[in-house]
């Protein structure tokens, strides 16, 4: 197990980060049902766009969440989010969401990330997620598959 404290420096998205581990990257496409009267992305949806990047990179490690509900495995919930919000993503922006995992324990992970518009940091936030029986809602220990490939992916930054 390997904790670290600090936030690594901003990710610059590229072409070499979208395929080397630690990191996820994610693209997402600002749409006017993103956005409110004044075509800024609404606060919550920045939360969306980071749970989606998470349930992409579970599935490209092999883990879809449908999947393992079938197969008995816990759901995910999260525990807690630190968000900061940097500057505004806007109507049809393209954006790259930077997901990295710092922590991992018996009963928990948490992953940092960052969404970017280019090379402009707009958002990070630090994200914990447990893993619950859905038989009793309680936090169960990671399935071994599932935490042998998040130690595979712990980020060798610190946080901030």
């Amino acid at each position: 197990m390997r904790t670290n404290s600090s936030s690594p420096p901003p990710v610059r998205p590229s072409v070499e980060a979208t395929t080397q581990p630690p990191a996820f990257v994610f693209p997402v496409r600002i749409y006017y049902e993103d956005t409110d009267a004044g075509g800024v992305v609404y606060y919550a949806n920045y939360l969306r766009f980071c749970e989606r990047a998470r349930s992409e990179w579970l599935r490209a490690l092999g883990f879809g969440q449908q999947q393992l509900l079938t197969t008995g495995g816990p759901i995910f919930v999260v525990r807690s989010v630190q968000a900061d919000y940097l500057a505004p993503a806007r109507l049809d922006d393209e954006l790259t969401v930077v997901s990295s995992i710092h922590d991992l324990r018996n009963v928990s992970v948490l992953f940092f990330q960052q969404i970017f518009r280019q090379d402009k940091l707009l958002f990070t936030a630090k994200v914990k997620i447990v893993p619950v029986s859905l038989n009793n809602g309680r936090p169960v220990p990671w399935p071994d598959a599932v935490r042998a490939r998040f130690h595979d992916q712990l980020s060798p930054y610190p946080f901030r």
